[in-house]
């Protein structure tokens, strides 16, 4: 089955939370990764999301250290609608 990882970057202008996270993460950009998998049989190419993942830099964690962790893409999109509100 082919798999592929689309990298993209998130934008929030206030500082935010997800559950994934420890707490609020400051305002800035983020990077996303999304792995995504071939659905097989079908007359043309299409793929579903397999895992969803957000890039917590350097400079935000503790002890200087980057973090990726697993996140809901649902909860990050309503936290991103929530941010575009403010």
């Amino acid at each position: 089955m082919t798999e592929r990882t689309i990298e993209t970057t998130v934008t929030f202008k206030h500082p935010f939370t997800l559950a994934a996270l420890d707490g609020p993460q400051p305002a800035g950009t983020y990077t996303l990764e999304t792995t995504e998998e071939e659905i097989p049989d079908v007359s043309f190419a299409a793929f579903r999301r397999t895992e969803t993942l957000l890039r917590l830099p350097a400079v935000t964690r503790p002890g200087g250290a980057s973090q990726v962790i697993p996140v809901d893409p649902a909860e990050l999109t309503a936290a991103l609608t929530a941010d575009r509100r403010l």
